[in-house]
């Protein structure tokens, strides 16, 4: 495996500024070769200043197509729902143009009942994505693809052809739909944006590991395309 590039930024707000314009950069230029881009965002707190960095660069985002790289089986406006902290910090203003696919199909009550409708939806973006952002887990994991749920070595199989799982959590709350780890390995630029140094530990003990090599490390085995971690203290 070829690591990926590691940058180290002074401040959270500098790696936002610095990630989102990377993050534009590589959309643009996608949009110039292609037509069109697309780009997978994670949830959870790290992202949500680079998200309001990225809203505000300018470039055709009548162009792009967002989705997440996995959510939690929640109604859109829930508190803990991703689709909701993208709405609300980075399909504003601009960005609105942009067309975006959730993770969670309203009306199915499990994941599982759910993902030939999400399948589907997300077959319609352009593949494999240009961007995508990863966060990770100080268990190791990354999307929702955990080192405790029963149906991650489906989910991280290399040759799984579905999109989507269906993902349970013993040691997070709610169930979950996640991309697979081939489709996540298949996007053309993949960054990492961690906070804090722990994290930092964690992600470095988990790719010196030479025992059962946790789910962040999975992904980086196995991603094709160029790859690169953001962080910042």
């Amino acid at each position: 495996m070829t690591e990926p590039s590691f940058h180290e930024f002074d401040s959270r707000v500098d790696l936002d500024i610095c990630l989102a314009r990377e993050i534009a950069a590589t959309l643009e230029t996608a949009i110039a070769e292609r037509g069109a881009a697309s780009l997978a965002v994670s949830g959870g707190r790290t992202p949500v200043g680079m998200f309001q960095q990225l809203r505000q660069m300018r470039l055709a985002w009548d162009r792009v197509w967002i989705t997440l790289v996995d959510d939690r089986w929640l109604p859109a406006d829930h508190a803990d729902s991703n689709e909701r902290l993208v709405r609300e910090h980075l399909l504003k203003y601009q960005v609105e143009a942009a067309h975006f696919a959730g993770l969670v199909e309203a009306g199915a009550a499990t994941p599982e009942a759910g993902l030939a409708a999400v399948e589907t939806r997300l077959a319609a973006i352009p593949q494999p994505f240009d961007a995508l952002i990863l966060g990770m887990g100080e268990d190791g994991h990354t999307a929702s693809l955990f080192p405790c749920s029963s149906e991650l070595e489906a989910a991280a199989a290399l040759d799984n052809p579905r999109l989507v799982a269906a993902v349970n959590p013993t040691t997070a709350p709610y169930a979950r739909i996640s991309l697979t780890l081939p489709a996540i390995a298949r996007a053309r630029r993949l960054f990492v944006h961690l906070t804090g140094s722990k994290k930092r530990e964690i992600y470095q003990a988990a790719l010196a590991s030479q025992g059962p090599r946790l789910p962040i490390a999975r992904v980086l085995d196995a991603a094709d395309g160029v790859k690169h971690v953001y962080w910042a203290e």
